[in-house]
Parts: C-alpha cells; structure tokens; sequence
C-alpha cells in the first residue's frame, strides 16, 4: 500500500513551484498563473453542478471538469494527450444547438442574472473567458497547443447557453440590456 502524500513540502516556501519535468518558476509566472486559473474555473464548476438540479447538465460539466484537469496538466508541462479536447468541442457544438433550438431568439445583449444555477454559469462564463484571455497572452510567448484555445472559445458559449436555458426552463425573462441616455 503507498504511503499517505505529504499535503506540504515546502519546495514553494521560496515563491517557485515545479512544472512536470522539474523545472522550476516562480509562481507569478504567466503559465503558472494560467493553470491556476484553469484549477479556479474547475473549482467553480464544483459549486456549478450542486446549483444545477438538471442532470444532463451535471453530467457534462463533470465531464468537462476532468478535461480541465488534462489542459491545466498540458500547461503544466505533463505530456498529456489532449486529443480528447477536440471531440469535447464537437459534444460541445451539439449540446450549444440542441439547448439554443429551445431558446427564444436573442438579438440584444442581456444581463448575467435568474436563478441561482444560471448566475453561477454566468459566472462561471466569465471566468473560463478570462482564462482563456491568459492563455491566448501565453501563447503569445511560448507554445500553447491551438486546441485548448478552441475548447475554451466553445466552453465559454457552452455556459452561457446552459444558463440561458435554466432560465428558460424556470420561466424566468431575460433582462435585456439597454444603454442609458443622458
């Protein structure tokens, strides 16, 4: 039987962590923040799925969780098969089309606001957008594999359907958006 893993081995203590590999960064480094945000989307999705109360839903974002673990792993230097990602990105499109062919047409912007699941995946849009803003910069300076960037393009569509149709789902009207005059 393997020995318990120390939650603590003070190899950060200096302000670096180590990629896959051994190489060691310091922990402001722009790939490392990256996974980290990678881990704090995957986070929030935790809080996502016990907000849902549908199924379906829970499923694939459960799903979606352990990909997030294979490009946060990727970024860390594991050399990991992310082939997966393009298959999520086509699951990805159907589930977009099916949910949207539920939805009322939306030709204006709308506030990130209903019930409780859906404001989470609002949030949780938000967050995997500005994820993939990090990442995108990051590839900017080193390669990142044009997959990840894909998938979380469509992932942060996927969410903002899902919580349109939670809403839909629950009766709840969108607000629309308007500028204000002065």
């Amino acid at each position: 039987m393997p020995s318990k893993v120390n939650i603590y081995t003070r190899t950060g203590d200096s302000g670096k962590t180590s990629l896959y590999g051994g190489q060691r960064l310091f922990k402001n480094n722009l790939r490392v923040h990256t996974y980290g945000s990678i881990d704090e989307l995957n986070s929030l999705l935790g809080i996502v799925i016990v907000k849902l109360h549908d199924k379906r839903l829970e499923k694939f974002i459960n799903v979606i969780q352990k990909d997030l673990f294979i490009v946060g792993s990727s970024l860390a230097g594991f050399p990991d098969n992310i082939n997966e990602l393009e298959k999520r990105v086509t699951e990805m499109e159907r589930i977009i089309d099916d949910l949207d062919n539920k939805l009322p047409e939306l030709s204006n912007f709308i506030l990130p606001e209903g019930v409780e699941g859906a404001t989470f995946l609002y949030f949780a849009r938000a967050v995997c957008r500005r994820v993939e803003r990090e990442i995108v910069g990051l590839s900017l300076k080193e390669k990142v594999d044009s997959r990840i960037i894909i998938y979380l393009n469509r992932l942060s569509d996927l969410f903002f359907i899902m919580a349109r149709y939670l809403n839909f789902k629950a009766g709840v009207t969108e607000s629309i958006w308007k500028k204000n005059k002065k």
